[in-house]
């Protein structure tokens, strides 16, 4: 074997072993990414589970005192029917942001009324409830920026053509699609008047409806 063949061999050796060094690093990146994106994932539909089991219980303690915000409380409840873990991530997004929205509108509604902001474990619930809203805030955030990572490496070099090969896709954003985002209003008034509808008079909740 002649030093040129030689040389040549060696060239092709040390670019088998660059390729195959740089493939391989590249094949765990990603998978490393994978893995954080299904961990945080998870994380997600932890607090979203844990947010649907206690909205009942929260609707339930401020239902007989503000019976006559029905719409608030009938929203509340129409965005945790719509919940389901085995939607597509962007129809769990868009559901969770209309809990999410229900969820302001009916704290908003128990905070101009203290004497139910003060009942029997509404305080407590609404503190649960608002420390799982933030939860979800801040998992969305680390989700999003793990599927933006991994979005990006396997559409640029020299992550592609590994792409191509293991069939890895896009992930989705934990985001609702633009045609999802355009929701209606939730309104606080049922009737006109002083919030709540039905009590005009400035009067206690329960004065313009059942108690």
């Amino acid at each position: 074997m002649t030093p040129t063949m030689m040389a040549a061999l060696f060239a092709v050796a040390l670019v088998v072993v660059v390729v195959g060094f740089v493939a391989v690093t590249t094949y765990n990146a990603v998978m490393a990414l994978i893995q954080r994106i299904d961990k945080a994932w998870s994380n997600i539909g932890v607090v979203l589970k844990q947010r649907h089991d206690q909205l009942p219980a929260l609707v339930g303690a401020v239902r007989g005192m503000l019976a006559f915000e029905h719409e608030v409380l009938a929203e509340v409840a129409r965005a945790r029917a719509a919940y389901s873990p085995t939607e597509p991530i962007p129809d769990q997004a868009a559901h969770s942001d209309e809990t999410s929205a229900a969820v302001r509108s009916l704290f908003a509604v128990v905070e101009a009324y203290p004497q139910v902001q003060s009942g029997a474990n509404v305080l407590d619930l609404q503190n649960e409830i608002e420390r799982l809203e933030s939860m979800i805030a801040d998992r969305r955030e680390l989700y999003n920026d793990q599927v933006y990572r991994y979005n990006t490496r396997i559409s640029t070099l020299p992550t592609l053509p590994l792409a191509w090969v293991f069939g890895w896709a896009p992930r989705e954003f934990f985001a609702a699609r633009p045609e999802e985002s355009a929701r209606p209003d939730v309104s606080l008034e049922t009737g006109g008047g002083t919030p709540g509808g039905g009590a005009t008079d400035g009067g206690a909740p329960g004065d313009g409806g059942p108690a």
